[in-house]
């Protein structure tokens, strides 16, 4: 044999070697495809991401999955649909992976969402909030596990048609979640409390907020309460510039989100008090389960846990539960499980109903208070999210027919 023609064929042998070596190790793992804001939204993907951390290895010192190792792929999509489904191509064509899972922005959720209704890939939609994703836009191969717009809007709506607050004034991000977010309140407060009007609704760009006029708009309304649905950067200047101006001096605030960690704790001493908002009080979670997570969570990274590192970690909790009763790794197996499957959380079981695809996973509920040079949650309790959806009749109406 010429000598190039044995170089050659070594070549390839010392190349299929390590092929084979490969293969043998994609063998003893299953690879899920995690595509998320890791850079643009830091503060809640990065704890996000450690909880998944944490679920992983408890579960792979378990044993795994399926007598494998469960391995999470990791994709940063700069917050951009188009990117995240090419992203979401790549990982199910070539990287290896099962099924997809992640996102925090709605309308990239709806983007991976309609492209894996089209491809037939499941897809558990982590974080997007947006209503559509599961009724209007809802599809067979995607499934949501945080607790609704919808169901988070209708508890903070129970709160507010309580009080004798008679004129609304609503402020939310101008795309699909925020859109979402002022119709699910205007529709169950009405239905509490039909006398109630809505005085003004103001739309800033996401993450473009100028405060100072929207704040302005809304005291020329003058409600006696505000809804109030911005995050991250656009809730801090609101909050900076509504206390400057007094904007919520005897006004109720309503607040979507806004007792998160990930969202009240940059706020510090301007954190503001007396507000109705969904959040997570880890600091009073004093049960069983949720000591248990909010204890590890702390030990392994020397920091305790937001929102997002819950939700991380019932990611994989989910996911490990929808593979085990689906017995394997192929596609329909795992929509099929997804369908029904009942998960233990550190929030209590929840079930991912058949009808839509929506998770049961609730929310805290409490009021806004200051201690140690920052914001808290008191006065809270967690809600059921089965006990705020709308009946089964109507999302029959809203959600296109499925299998």
């Amino acid at each position: 044999m010429r000598p190039g023609k044995t170089i050659a064929v070594l070549a390839a042998a010392v190349a299929f070697g390590f092929m084979s070596v490969a293969a043998m190790a994609d063998s003893h793992t299953i690879k899920i495809g995690e595509i998320n804001h890791y850079k643009r939204m830091a503060a809640f993907a990065n704890p996000y991401r450690n909880g998944i951390e944490l679920a992983l290895e408890q579960v792979n010192k378990a044993g795994g999955v399926l007598g494998k190792q469960l391995e999470f792929i990791y994709r940063d999509d700069e917050g951009k649909p188009g990117v995240a489904v090419k992203i979401a191509e790549e990982l199910m064509t070539r990287g290896g992976a099962v099924m997809l899972t992640g996102t925090i922005f709605s309308h990239v959720g709806l983007a991976i969402s309609s492209f894996a209704a089209e491809k037939k890939y499941v897809y558990l939609a982590a974080e997007p909030l947006a209503d559509s994703l599961v009724w209007a836009k809802g599809n067979d191969y995607t499934f949501r596990l945080r607790a609704s717009t919808y169901m988070q809007a209708a508890m903070l709506a129970e709160a507010a048609a309580k009080t004798d607050a008679k004129t609304y004034a609503t402020i939310a991000p101008n795309y699909a979640y925020g859109k979402d977010a002022v119709a699910a309140f205007k529709k169950v407060l009405t239905k509490l409390k039909p006398d109630v009007k809505f005085v003004a609704e103001q739309w800033p760009a996401l993450f473009k907020i100028n405060a100072g006029a929207e704040v302005q708009a809304l005291e020329r309304a003058k409600p006696d309460a505000i809804y109030n649905v911005t995050f991250g950067g656009d809730l801090a200047k609101f909050v900076r510039e509504g206390t400057t101006r007094g904007l919520f001096e005897g006004r109720k605030v309503y607040g979507l989100l806004t007792g998160e960690p990930e969202y009240i704790d940059p706020l510090k001493d301007e954190a503001p008090v007396g507000w109705t908002v969904t959040g997570y009080p880890w600091y009073g979670l004093k049960d069983p389960a949720n000591k248990a997570f909010i204890d590890a969570y702390t030990a392994k990274f020397n920091t305790p846990p937001n929102l997002g590192s819950l939700v991380g970690y019932m990611v994989v909790q989910s996911i490990t539960a929808a593979l085990k009763k689906a017995g394997s790794t192929d596609t329909e197996a795992i929509r099929s499980a997804f369908r029904g499957l009942q998960v233990d959380t550190p929030m209590g079981k929840i079930l991912f109903r058949k009808l839509d695809h929506q998770s049961t996973a609730g929310a805290w509920v409490g009021t806004t208070a200051l201690k140690d040079g920052g914001g808290i949650m008191v006065d809270w309790s967690f809600k059921n999210g089965a006990d705020y959806l709308p009946s089964d009749e109507e999302v029959r109406k809203m959600r296109p027919a499925s299998n």
